[in-house]
């Protein structure tokens, strides 16, 4: 690689570190990098790291190699999707240091550990520490709903609150609930899935139905929510975009003391009949300007699957656009008077 060699630089990786977890299997996440910075030679001997070329990608890279030990001095290790995201944070010159977002722990269960992976994600889950009423919007695969309930079984294990309660309105993506088999809990219950699915990650299995008995943990349909007051409870209100305004309301309403609501959703994936508007696209006009509400948005960069994943969130806001464009201009041409 052949690079301007404005300055150079030389780090020294400590003795106690492996150069293979910073490097990668197969020096992995080194070309990633070297891929990354192409105005830069990076050169390894033994430990030491050497950097020649133009200043300021020298001095990015140097700062990239800084948070990545600091990383791996925790004792938790590299991939590739940690290393790009850590390279994404530094380009964008942001205030949080890519270390703090990587190590920023969650909850752990049966040896696996729960944290943020991007600026954003951890914007989120500092502002569910940091407000009563949080709404987490964006695409699928952003987090938005298993870090809510991550944050919820932090809570509760903590004693913050003595309960959790997980809802969703029953609205159909597609299908129609009358046409399932089953009694009504039984048609209900695969629209409340992903909600169990979370919760299975995060708490010993044979507990939850122990818990459910209990009241502790309760998951039940939006329409249960109504009449009630929900004091020293951890809520979340999952997939609101298919909430009409009025449900919105109240659920919003059944907030009581000790309590901490989380709403979650995605605005582009609105299920409801036509004509019916989202009651998560109007409350943000509603409620920005109470303080203790907080707005957090995620976007295709969020996204934490398959990377295609954040591709195709990407492809089809392209497309809305450009559909949108398309429609004003047809729209103008009906309109404009003919000769």
């Amino acid at each position: 690689m052949t690079a301007t060699n404005d300055i150079q630089a030389k780090i020294v990786v400590p003795a106690s570190l492996d150069m293979v977890s910073l490097l990668g299997s197969g020096d992995e996440l080194l070309r990633l990098v070297e891929a990354a910075f192409p105005a830069v030679d990076v050169h390894v001997r033994g430990n030491e790291i050497s950097l020649a070329g133009t200043s300021d990608e020298v001095a990015l890279l140097d700062r990239l190699v800084g948070e990545l030990l600091a990383v791996l001095r925790t004792g938790q290790g590299l991939t590739s999707e940690s290393v790009e995201r850590s390279i994404t944070m530094l380009r964008n010159g942001d205030a949080v240091r890519p270390a703090d977002v990587l190590t920023a722990n969650i909850l752990s269960n049966r040896g696996r550990t729960i944290r943020p992976k991007t600026l954003n994600q951890k914007r989120y889950v500092d502002a569910i520490d940091e407000h009563t009423i949080v709404f987490g919007i964006g695409p699928a695969g952003t987090g938005k709903t298993y870090l809510a309930v991550a944050k919820a079984v932090q809570a509760l294990q903590a004693k913050k609150v003595s309960r959790i309660i997980l809802t969703r309105p029953a609205v159909e993506a597609g299908e129609r609930l009358g046409f399932l088999p089953g009694t009504l809990s039984e048609k209900i219950d695969p629209y409340l899935r992903p909600l169990y699915d979370a919760l299975h990650d995060m708490i010993d299995p044979d507990s939850i139905p122990r818990l459910m008995t209990s009241g502790v943990i309760e998951v039940a349909p939006l329409a249960y929510m109504r009449g009630r007051t929900l004091n020293d409870a951890f809520i979340i209100l999952d997939e609101a975009q298919n909430t009409s305004p009025e449900q919105m309301k109240m659920f919003l309403t059944r907030l009581g003391f000790g309590s901490t609501m989380v709403v979650t959703g995605d605005t582009t994936q609105v299920d409801l009949p036509a004509g019916t508007a989202s009651g998560l696209r109007v409350v943000e006009g509603i409620l920005s300007e109470l303080d203790d509400v907080e707005f957090c948005r995620l976007h295709s960069q969020d996204v934490v699957r398959h990377k295609l994943v954040g591709q195709i969130v990407d492809a089809y806001a392209k497309f809305d656009a450009e559909s949108a464009a398309a429609s004003q201009l047809a729209d103008r041409d009906r309109r404009r008077p003919r000769r």
